[in-house]
């Protein structure tokens, strides 16, 4: 079984997970499989890592610039399987690709599924996949590969649509607090809080974990009390620049400031 279905799958009811995002290659090319070797070890349950890209749409000002750093540090698609590799055996944990379409489809659907596999990924987010093409050319593959592909849903979409991504995916359903970029938030407002409870409501066959702007105990119980568990993105690459790369630290510090 998929790791991500394993993960959910053994979950208790008021259990809660909290994934952590960073960048590869950021702030340093090499320290991939220590961050991930880390927060394994600090009890993360699973990790996002991003591709970076030159153009992440989807994403605000500190992932931005940590994608421009690692590319300019020198990562790359190839590199980032290579690193995954070397760690394969020791990790034990879900690991999801983040990244965009054009690096995917430059690299090849098949093959980057095969790398995937070979280097012990679980699954992958592509926020600029159309769904229609996830349908047609991506599923049918990660399908063959036994690797699942996560959609995210915003405030704007649709009960409708989201009861049939429900129905075409498999793993989680990635909850976007808000309909803007990533990026650090004080709270949540009625607005938002309204949204989780809407989603909430559908009785969705997959988990949903949220993430987007959460970076302090009230975004964080927000999360926590309307879905399986929160994403933190932006935060922990933030700390994890001001540390150098030391995730202990950052992680330290993160929980810290979820704590207030």
């Amino acid at each position: 079984m998929n790791k991500i279905n394993q993960l959910f799958a053994k979950r208790s009811y008021d259990e809660k997970f909290l994934s952590l995002y960073f960048c590869a290659g950021c702030p340093t090319l090499d320290s991939t499989g220590d961050v991930i070797l880390t927060l394994q070890r600090r009890g993360i349950d699973f990790i996002e890592v991003g591709i970076p890209f030159s153009d992440p749409l989807a994403d605000g000002p500190v992932i931005q610039s940590a994608a421009t750093q690692a590319l300019r540090n020198g990562m790359s698609l190839k590199l980032l399987f290579q690193q995954l590799r070397a760690i394969k055996e020791q990790v034990s944990i879900p690991l999801i690709l983040m990244g965009y379409l054009n690096p995917i489809l430059h690299y090849g659907i098949e093959p980057f599924c095969k790398s995937c596999v070979e280097a012990g990924v679980s699954g992958m987010i592509i926020p600029d996949l159309p769904f229609k093409d996830y349908q047609e050319q991506v599923k049918p593959i990660a399908d063959r590969y036994d690797l699942r592909v996560i959609m995210l849903i915003t405030p704007e979409t649709s009960d409708e649509r989201i009861r049939f991504i429900d129905d075409n995916t498999d793993g989680f359903i990635y909850m976007v607090s808000s309909a803007a970029i990533t990026g650090a938030q004080k709270s949540f407002d009625e607005a938002k809080q309204t949204y989780f409870r809407r989603i909430e409501q559908l009785h969705l066959r997959n988990p949903r974990m949220i993430g987007f702007g959460i970076s302090n105990r009230q975004t964080l119980q927000a999360a926590q009390q309307h879905a399986a568990g929160a994403i933190i993105g932006s935060k922990f690459v933030t700390l994890l620049n001001q540390t150098q790369g030391n995730a202990d630290l950052a992680l330290d510090l993160l929980y810290e400031a979820l704590e207030n």
